[in-house]
């Protein structure tokens, strides 16, 4: 929000600001210099590849790996920009999808993230909409019933879930 607020979300206009003006805008995110850091790397490879126009005419897979080298962007942020800013069927791993499937006995949880997404990918019909909605879904549950200490009596998913079987 206070990026937002400074300038415009553009990479050029992002790159434009000073270091301490972009730290000081993410710094209720936490970690901010490194996120500061991170998010410049990003713009720069933006700027040098043409754009997100020109990034969007490539194939996932290319757009993958190109978003992969940069610094800082793991396979998680990769699969967020592919699915969220590029529209790319997609699906996001992360610690609330690991934490609800665990418990729902359908995963160990130590496995690769490579895996699993092409685990939920080859479950699901490779769909946009269907992923954005399935993994925000995940989220929210993650959030308010299936967090760190769990309330197992309020979730709808109690009666399937090997956690809540074992804990309750």
């Amino acid at each position: 929000m206070r990026l937002r607020q400074l300038t415009s979300l553009e990479p050029e206009a992002i790159l434009a600001l000073s270091d301490t003006a972009l730290t000081d805008a993410l710094r209720p995110v936490g970690y901010y210099n490194v996120k500061a850091q991170r998010l410049q790397a990003l713009c720069h490879w933006l700027v040098q590849t043409g754009g997100l126009q020109a990034l969007m005419r490539q194939s996932s897979e290319i757009l993958r790996q190109g978003l992969l080298s940069v610094h800082g962007v793991g396979p998680e942020t990769a699969d967020d920009i592919l699915l969220y800013a590029c529209e790319r069927p997609v699906f996001v791993i992360d610690a609330y999808t690991r934490r609800l499937f665990g418990r729902l006995g359908y995963i160990a949880g130590d496995e690769p993230y490579e895996q699993l997404r092409a685990g939920l990918e080859a479950a699901l019909m490779p769909d946009v909409v269907v992923f954005k909605e399935y993994h925000a879904l995940i989220v929210e549950h993650a959030k308010t019933v299936c967090r760190t200490k769990p309330t197992c009596i309020c979730c709808i998913l109690r009666n399937e879930c090997a956690f809540a079987a074992t804990h309750a």
